[in-house]
């Protein structure tokens, strides 16, 4: 009887989605009974004939997840943990060791770190592969398992056996959990030059950006050299804070577009009259973790010539997720659009090239650690708009800037060399600003 009802309320619901005013169309929708009636059959089949006993919501679970994993990286269903957990990395604070992961081919994958939690002091870096959490082996787990896992009580320990591409060995690495407190913005001075880090764009980020801007400005006194937005390893967000945080920079101009499946699903994003910093130099830091949200502030900054670029090729993320809720607990997270920088660029896949390369060299394994982009996930959506670069060739000569080791660096006191050298570069556009602009240069060169 069970079976019964779930098949009628299947066929129900795909009736009502029948708009039969062709024959194509009453074609096409005969299909879909028939690869209903396939999937009725092996649910069947697997509730009767499994080794053991599998409850009928898990198996129709696992199915809506097998749909929407068929789609692309980044749609999927959300349950009521799912939502807790969403809820938690907005609004809350947690124990825990500061960690972005995912799920790979069956292993626990490390997107980032948060800057200053106990997995950024531990050295783990995005790419790294967990294994063994106190030596046991959670490959084959689920990701919300290996997440409960790491999360706890702070104070309490916990060791992480690493697997870092580029390395010879698995290494292990003890960490003891803190409170995480999800703040989306931090800022400090130095050398009288605002530096405004981003961790992600969650509720307020916009609202606490322009709080931090007053804030350099009261701790100094007076305005100051200029600003350097560290969007490094951050993994995106909200699209209206991305926004909020774009116009705080920008007088005019659009921020950004997306678009949907059909042409007409064009929406577009303008910036307000006036910029909060009154136009002082901007220098955008990001890395191969930066993305979505992070790739649209970058690239509305780039494309309007407000500021210039600096670290390594963005992760490449250019596509709009939407939560639909399906009831009070449970809801659709569906790639609906892909967003485009002012210029009509799309980042998804090839992400935002910086203006200025600058390796971060004080990492002393950034040569040989592999760094890993929407490019590198299976089934990612494709860019429908690539850019035609066989007029240009790559630099492939060796910067002499950019000699230094890491060790050489520490010995200097550098422990962040990209945030280094976007200090010394504020300074020198600030002596130059009618150079501002011209200061915009590409690591490529035309043949």
């Amino acid at each position: 009887m069970k079976n019964s009802l779930i098949k009628a309320a299947l066929l129900t619901g795909a009736l009502a989605l029948v708009p039969m005013t062709t024959a194509a169309l009453a074609e096409a929708e005969g299909n879909s009974y028939r690869t209903l009636d396939e999937f009725m059959d092996v649910f069947q089949r697997v509730r009767a004939d499994y080794v053991d006993r599998v409850d009928d919501e898990k198996l129709i679970k696992g199915a809506i997840d097998g749909m929407l994993s068929s789609l692309d990286p980044h749609s999927s269903f959300l349950d009521a943990r799912d939502f807790e957990n969403l809820r938690t990395q907005t609004d809350g604070a947690y124990g825990g060791l500061g960690l972005s992961v995912t799920m790979e081919d069956g292993a626990v994958k490390v997107i980032a770190p948060t800057k200053d939690t106990p997995a950024d002091r531990a050295g783990i870096k995005a790419g790294d592969y967990i294994t063994h959490l106190d030596g046991e082996l959670i490959y084959g787990g689920t990701l919300d398992d290996a997440v409960d896992r790491m999360r706890g009580d702070p104070g309490t320990s916990i060791k992480l056996s690493i697997v870092r591409p580029g390395r010879d060995k698995p290494f292990d690495v003890t960490v003891t959990r803190e409170i995480i407190e999800l703040k989306p913005v931090r800022w400090e001075v130095k050398d009288n030059i605002g530096v405004i880090n981003i961790i992600s764009f969650s509720a307020n980020t916009g609202a606490d950006v322009r709080a931090a801007i007053r804030g350099v400005e009261k701790s100094l006194g007076h305005k100051p050299t200029g600003y350097i937005l560290d969007l490094r390893s951050n993994p995106g967000g909200l699209l209206d804070e991305a926004v909020n945080v774009s116009d705080i920079f920008l007088e005019r101009g659009e921020i950004v577009s997306q678009r949907g499946r059909k042409k007409s699903d064009i929406e577009r994003y303008y910036a307000k009259a006036g910029d909060d910093t009154g136009g002082l130099p901007v220098i955008v830091l990001v890395d191969s973790g930066s993305a979505s949200a992070s790739e649209i502030v970058a690239g509305a900054l780039q494309d309007q010539r407000r500021g210039l670029v600096m670290g390594e090729r963005t992760f490449g993320k250019g596509s709009v997720q939407t939560l639909l809720p399906l009831s009070n607990t449970t809801a659709l997270r569906l790639t609906t659009a892909r967003y485009y920088t002012p210029s009509g660029r799309s980042v998804q896949e090839g992400g935002i090239d910086p203006d200025i390369r600058v390796p971060q060299l004080s990492d002393p394994d950034f040569k040989t650690r592999p760094r890993f982009r929407e490019s590198d996930l299976r089934r990612h959506l494709i860019n429908e708009a690539k850019v035609d670069n066989s007029i240009l060739e790559d630099d492939t000569k060796e910067d002499p800037r950019f000699k230094a080791t890491a060790e050489e660096l520490k010995k200097k006191g550098i422990e962040d060399f990209q945030l280094h050298y976007a200090l010394e570069t504020i300074g020198r556009i600030a002596k130059s600003p009618v150079r501002m602009a011209a200061s915009r240069t590409s690591d490529k060169k035309r043949k």
